[in-house]
Parts: C-alpha cells; sequence; structure tokens
C-alpha cells in the first residue's frame, strides 16, 4: 500500500495529497513533487490515512524525491526571482496596453515554466506578452486569467467569520453555490451577509445545505396559513434545524413541534 501525504505547495497552507509510494517523511520536512503545474517543492503536513482519503491514489501525483539543501536554495531564490518577473511583466503589459492585471508569478522548481496569473474584464490578447516575457527569461511562459474566486484563493485573506479564507486553506474543488442555499437557510439576502471577499456567493453556504434541505421537509413557509388543531392560523417564524415553526392563531401566537423525521438530530 502506498504512503500518502498532505503537502502544502504555498505559504497559506491548502494541504494537497500525494502519492509518496514508499518513502516514509517526516511532517515539517520538504519534499519535491510533481504537480499539473510542473514540479514544485512542498512542505509535509500529515501522513494521511489512506481509508479517509476520498481520492483514488492511481489520481494522485507523486512525490518524487526527499528534498536536499540544494533543492530549499533553488525554490528560495524562485521565490525572489519570480517577484522580478511580476514587476517586469506588469511594466510590460502597461506598455503594450492590455487591460489586465497580473497578480503573481511563480517558477516551478526546475524553471522549465513560469506562471502568471491575472484578471481581466473580458478575454485579452496577450501573445505579444507571452513573446516577449518568453525571449526575456527563456523559459516557457504560462499566462492564466482567473476569476474572481480563483483571485481570492491566490490573495488569500479573512473571512466574515475571521478565520483565513477556506478556498485558500482546504478547499480542493468549489461546489456551485446558489441563492436558494441562502434563502433555505434563512439568511437575510444582503450582499455584505451572503457574499465574500470574492464578491461571490460564500462557499460555506453549500456545508450545510444539504442538513438544512433534510430538516426542511414538512415545515411550511413564512406567511403560509396552516391548520392548529380546529383553528387556522399564519406561520410568522420558523425555526428549520430544530424543526419547529410558530403560528398566529388570532392574536395568539402557538408553537408547533414537528419532531426529528427525517432530520439526523
Amino acid at each position: 500500500m502506498s504512503n500518502i501525504y498532505g503537502i502544502t505547495l504555498r505559504t497559506e497552507g491548502k494541504i494537497y495529497y500525494f502519492n509518496g509510494e514508499e518513502l516514509e517523511l517526516e511532517n515539517g520536512k520538504y519534499a519535491v513533487v510533481e504537480t499539473e503545474k510542473g514540479i514544485q517543492l512542498g512542505k509535509i503536513a500529515y501522513k494521511a490515512d489512506n481509508a479517509k482519503v476520498n481520492i483514488p491514489v492511481e489520481d494522485m501525483k507523486k512525490v518524487l524525491r526527499v528534498s536536499t539543501d540544494e533543492d530549499y536554495d533553488t525554490y528560495l531564490k524562485n521565490l525572489a526571482d519570480s517577484e522580478k518577473c511580476l514587476v517586469k511583466a506588469r511594466k510590460i503589459a502597461k506598455e503594450l496596453e492590455l487591460k489586465m492585471n497580473i497578480l503573481d508569478a511563480s517558477y516551478t522548481l526546475d524553471r522549465k515554466q513560469l506562471l502568471f496569473n491575472f484578471i481581466a474584464d473580458e478575454r485579452v490578447d496577450f501573445r505579444e506578452l507571452a513573446k516577449k516575457l518568453a525571449g526575456l527569461y527563456k523559459t516557457r511562459i504560462e499566462l492564466r486569467q482567473i476569476g474572481a474566486r480563483d483571485k481570492a484563493r491566490t490573495i488569500c485573506g479573512i473571512g466574515p467569520c475571521g478565520r483565513t479564507l477556506c478556498c485558500s486553506t482546504f478547499l480542493n474543488h468549489i461546489d456551485s453555490v446558489t441563492m436558494n442555499m441562502a434563502k433555505n437557510q434563512n439568511i437575510a439576502l444582503n450582499p455584505s451577509k451572503i457574499n465574500g471577499l470574492c464578491g461571490r456567493l460564500l462557499c460555506c453556504l453549500t456545508y450545510e445545505d444539504e442538513e438544512y434541505a433534510r430538516c426542511q421537509e414538512g415545515l411550511p413557509s413564512v406567511g403560509q396559513t396552516v391548520k392548529v388543531e380546529n383553528s387556522k392560523g399564519r406561520v410568522v417564524s420558523v425555526d428549520i434545524l430544530n424543526r419547529k415553526y410558530k403560528v398566529d392563531v388570532d392574536g395568539v401566537i402557538k408553537e408547533i413541534e414537528l419532531g426529528c423525521g427525517k432530520c439526523n438530530k
């Protein structure tokens, strides 16, 4: 059975799983890993429990080797050089009058590729920019336009909960987030309440959506007319997770409790 390791590739601490095969690696040490963007240096966060990782081992990228002092020195040099590349790329883009905002630059460990992430309101013809950068740095250039969520993930920050953004720490995949999720959870549809730093709907709306949908079964909506004993009343509030609702019956507020039902409580 292969050893699986949780490894961080950047300072924000997001963890990716890698197939370490028979390598025995210590937490906190560095390793050279294969990624979709090329060879990179990563820091070992922990050795994972194979049974708890829901990614097939054959789909994981591999840990190539334990890093050396030379690898780490190269990594630090790449970080410093990539900052200089970012400044230069922004200058050239401005000279070419390209309407784009280049966010960051990064070398692969072997310097075979230099990647730039940028945002723009429209599609950008960056072929001339890529040509100039390739001639300047003598390596393969990749310019990647990213969206608002990817921008937040790249830049990182603190969310309204007071913690580091989920997309920058542990979310490897961002599910589709819809306005109905906020409605189902009785959250005020105020952009300041339901939007994240990226300006899009909060990713965490998906975390409890399934549970809210389960607990909501059989509950009436606020404003709905329902029958209470031998009278009729209007629903004035609903407590979804506790499966309770209050009804105004001729000026008297009555609380109705449905019990757990299909809700996992």
